[in-house]
């Protein structure tokens, strides 16, 4: 009987131990988890508010492609001028939600409204407290990114239809300075990464376009405009994304290819233009879209991946499908295989 006693008293205790440390337990991942979401908040805030320019690069599979941003805030007005350094030179500069794109090869301006705001370092479009449903977000190791102190933040997805990611912020100012995907088995797929960076005392010179007087050169203005696309559903979209525009854009035809000398091969007629609605949905962290348009061209179905990038074309009914999303493969044929259109 006293035995009994004994063990029984043993045994509360072991209960009373355990109990105690799973609360401490919990105690220690909810403060983590609140840390990491403060942290958050701040590298969002940070690609928005802060003068910055630095040059970075951007790793996708076997594609390394070099960059170099400039960030001011002007008041309440965000000015953004990004260079791509590599392959055809292409500058683009946003003035809030009004984006020019410089061609210097045709002498050639676009003039276009901004889709998406997920543009590295600003990758941020949701609150974080509304990414821990589809997350775990924790804090992760400190390190260096292009001479800086950082520490790192991790998103682990819970589910197999997102990617996860780690972020390495500046421990200072909190802009992000690097940027990982990883897929399930924590392999790196895809790398955006500052290799260096100046933070505040940007001249604001550097803002405008490389290329002199550019009054000269010809402008086209990239129609934009909303749509109500409510005809098409997607029952398979992954949890936690949410549609968050329709549009209708026209785009036209690359132009017929030039000879060495310069002139065309054959004779030069007008790109061929031609409307295209998009549909696109994000859960705040990645988006995925859908393009819609007549049928009418000779395609062939399949799919492509690059790094994180997916890309799945498909013909449905009289239409062609484009489906373009940083989420794994088995999240696109979810979604693809899930495109319906209603009778009207």
């Amino acid at each position: 009987m006293r035995q009994t006693r004994v063990l029984l008293g043993v045994a509360l205790s072991l209960v009373m131990v355990l109990s105690a440390s799973a609360e401490s337990m919990d105690s220690v991942n909810a403060a983590d988890k609140q840390e990491a979401q403060t942290l958050l908040k701040k590298i969002q805030s940070a690609a928005q508010r802060l003068n910055y320019s630095g040059t970075f690069v951007y790793q996708q599979a076997n594609q390394i492609r070099t960059s170099r941003i400039t960030h001011v805030l002007e008041g309440r007005n965000e000015v953004e001028k990004l260079e791509i350094l590599d392959g055809q030179p292409r500058e683009y500069i946003r003035r809030n939600e009004d984006v020019t794109c410089y061609m210097p090869e045709t002498k050639t301006k676009i003039v276009e409204k901004r889709v998406t705001q997920d543009g590295f370092p600003a990758i941020l479009a949701a609150l974080p407290a509304d990414l821990t449903d589809y997350y775990n977000v924790k804090m992760g190791e400190t390190g260096r990114v292009a001479g800086f102190d950082c520490q790192a933040v991790l998103l682990e997805p819970k589910d197999n239809m997102r990617y996860g990611y780690k972020l390495w912020a500046e421990k200072n100012s909190g802009l992000l300075l690097r940027a990982q995907t990883l897929n399930g088995k924590n392999e790196i797929v895809e790398q955006i990464s500052f290799t260096q960076i100046g933070i505040g005392n940007v001249d604001h010179s550097h803002l405008k376009p490389s290329f002199g007087n550019t009054n000269s050169w010809h402008t086209e203005s990239s129609v934009i405009n909303p749509a109500n696309l409510n005809e098409w559903t997607v029952t398979g979209m992954p949890a936690g994304f949410k549609k968050v525009r329709e549009l209708k854009r026209m785009v036209a035809d690359a132009p017929p290819a030039k000879s060495a000398a310069g002139l065309s091969a054959v004779p030069v007629t007008p790109a061929v233009r031609r409307e295209v609605s998009q549909l696109i949905f994000s859960d705040g962290l990645v988006a995925i879209s859908i393009f819609i348009e007549p049928g009418n061209q000779s395609r062939t179905e399949g799919s492509l991946q690059q790094g994180a990038l997916n890309i799945v074309g498909k013909r449905q009914g009289d239409y062609w499908l484009t489906i373009v999303g940083d989420v794994p493969p088995a999240a696109m044929r979810q979604v693809a295989n899930s495109i319906e259109l209603k009778n009207k």
